[in-house]
């Protein structure tokens, strides 16, 4: 059995104004760096920010959620945050437009991180595009910690893999797949994972991406008894839980579907406990 700690959630969220300190194209995505201060200090892998985009005079009223990649506490900026941001909405399309020297409206550090093992063990770390971002920051952690980590990335095409050369110098091991073949091994992540549980590489499993990887990695570890912990991909409108438009349904202690938000009670969650083949189902 693997023991996990896991932190208090939003205890130390703050509301701050951050620098952006660069802004920079990363295949399809943008890696955008900014200042925040003293808030890194309480950034775990697996927390997420609420950015408040467009401006004054715009009408996106709600803050958009963005999840944290990495960040540090040293250089001669102090404490820094790292974002990755694929532009698909009018609020993510803002956020890349912000030249340096800007300044953004955000609170964080929000949500339910990784849970980290108390003894060291085998980490495999899975994820899918550009939500492979905040596992690099989390593989740091890990091996601080005495753990062997391993990666598998993956995307439809090769463009969509974020860092593959970050990955590497992140990891043990990294294994890259596309559904296309264009870059690494054809096929798709859970590929592997029945031969590496098999195998005894496997202690215990992180990923993080489209919600229908996440539910076939699901589906894996909890045949083979393996922990594993993902960072569910939902819609969030207010990020603290008051609006209730994340709400995930999972098997609770008594049996029963219980509704929780994945803003609060996530993003990072078991995934045994999710009920996949009724995410996004009316209840």
């Amino acid at each position: 059995m693997v023991a996990l700690i896991m932190g208090q959630i939003n205890r130390h969220a703050e509301q701050v104004t951050a620098t952006v300190l660069s802004n920079k194209r990363v295949g399809q995505y943008h890696q955008i760096l900014l200042n925040v201060g003293e808030v890194v200090k309480h950034c775990k892998p697996g927390n997420f920010v609420a950015i408040n985009v467009g401006g004054p005079s715009s009408a996106m009223v709600l803050r958009r959620a963005f999840a944290i990649s990495r960040i540090s506490d040293r250089g001669e900026y102090g404490g820094t945050m790292e974002l990755i941001v694929a532009p698909h909405g009018s609020g993510s399309k803002w956020l890349i437009s912000q030249p340096e020297g800007a300044h953004i409206d955000l609170v964080a550090p929000l949500g339910t991180p990784f849970g980290i093992p108390t003894n060291p063990v085998r980490a495999l770390l899975i994820g899918g595009g550009y939500g492979s971002a905040p596992l690099f920051g989390l593989a740091e952690l890990l091996k601080s910690r005495g753990c062997r980590v391993d990666m598998i990335l993956g995307a439809s095409a090769a463009a969509k893999i974020y860092a593959p050369l970050e990955g590497k110098r992140s990891v043990s091991s990294l294994k890259i797949y596309t559904e296309d073949g264009s870059t690494g091994i054809m096929g798709r992540v859970t590929d592997p994972l029945e031969q590496l549980i098999a195998d005894g590489e496997v202690d215990v499993i992180y990923s993080c991406g489209p919600m229908g990887m996440l539910a076939a990695i699901s589906t894996i570890a909890k045949r083979n008894e393996i922990v594993h912990q993902c960072a569910v991909e939902e819609s969030m409108a207010c990020g603290i839980g008051i609006c209730m438009t994340c709400v995930l349904p999972i098997k609770g202690g008594d049996g029963n579907i219980t509704m929780v938000r994945s803003c609060i009670d996530g993003p990072v969650m078991d995934g045994e406990l999710v009920l996949w083949d009724q995410v996004g189902q009316p209840q």
